[in-house]
């Protein structure tokens, strides 16, 4: 061996490795759960059972191991939630011994707080209990699961999102963010919403999935169910309004690319049973899930800008 050739292998082994992707988004994602600790009082992680609220967890616990997850779980329950899902939120909290807090839509319906739309759609309705649950327990900084591949509005939102007294979203009162510095100041009464998963899009989620063997609601695979077909979408038949007229209940192989209020959550045809046959059908979608599968995010354009203006996720 050369003098030369022993110097190339010695700069070589010393050199710094480069990190993949998705160790990058993994970094980056503690870095932010460990800022927010230290920088907030009561945060909050919002918790549906969702793959991106499950990948939070998960890198929460990462984050803080081998003490336990310090933050609190909201969900806010629709009342027309999967099954499925609901009974996975549970088993994942019993076994981390995790604090759950449940706002109820219900609830909410029954007070007069809200009421009850004519399409049965109940995802809207989430954000009087979702803002009056972080008023009651003064939550300071919310923890979602948005990422901005998934819609136009959150593509726009910030890391750090302020939210004012109303917990109502203004996209004039962005802050910029420079690197990994963020901004956390707030005035008493307004909070912060936090998106670790930001930079994420679906694809690097489901190879993380993988990567951790993170498990998810059986729902995420392809099984038999109960669908009908309204502009274009599987919705699951229901007491909030379908099938009507003439729409027929079929049994269809189906999956979700994301889970939420099984009003207006649609499914996707899919052969799907494993982490690995989603990502190879991920890869190759050209429509973001919210897109593919929420039917009240094609009201309009700024559907969903609207409803984060009014404090939504």
């Amino acid at each position: 061996m050369t003098t030369e050739t022993t110097v190339t292998d010695a700069r070589a082994a010393t050199a710094p490795r480069r990190l993949t992707q998705l160790e990058t988004l993994e970094a980056e994602a503690i870095h932010i759960f460990r800022e927010v600790a230290g920088e907030f009082e009561r945060p909050v992680v919002l918790f549906s059972g969702g793959k991106d609220s499950v990948v939070m967890l998960h890198l929460a616990r990462k984050a803080f191991w081998p003490a336990p997850v310090p933050f609190t779980l909201l969900h806010v329950d629709t009342g027309h939630n999967f099954p499925e899902v609901i009974d996975y939120r549970d088993a994942v909290v019993a076994e981390h011994r995790l604090r759950l807090v449940v706002a109820s839509v219900q609830d909410a319906i029954d007070a007069g707080a809200v009421r009850e739309r004519p399409d049965g759609s109940r995802n809207a309705l989430q954000t009087v209990p979702l803002l009056d649950a972080i008023t009651t327990h003064r939550f300071d900084a919310v923890f979602g699961g948005g990422r901005r591949d998934e819609e136009k509005a959150r593509a726009k939102e910030r890391v750090f999102s302020l939210r004012d007294e109303l917990g109502q979203w203004d996209p004039r009162r962005q802050r910029p963010e420079l690197w990994d510095l963020y901004n956390g100041r707030h005035s008493p009464g307004e909070h912060v919403r936090v998106f670790p998963l930001s930079n994420w899009t679906e694809l690097d989620v489901w190879r993380y999935i993988e990567r951790e063997g993170i498990d998810l609601p059986t729902i995420y695979y392809a099984h038999e169910r109960h669908v009908f077909l309204r502009d274009g979408m599987w919705l699951a038949p229901g007491d909030w309004g379908g099938p009507r007229g003439t729409e027929t209940v079929e049994r269809r192989t189906v999956r979700y690319r994301t889970v939420g209020d099984m009003s207006c959550t649609g499914a996707v045809e899919s052969r799907a049973l494993t982490v690995d046959d989603v990502i190879v059908e991920v890869a190759a979608s050209r429509l973001t899930e919210r897109g593919a599968t929420r039917a009240d995010d094609r009201a309009s354009e700024a559907a969903m800008e609207d409803r984060k203006r009014e404090g939504y996720f």
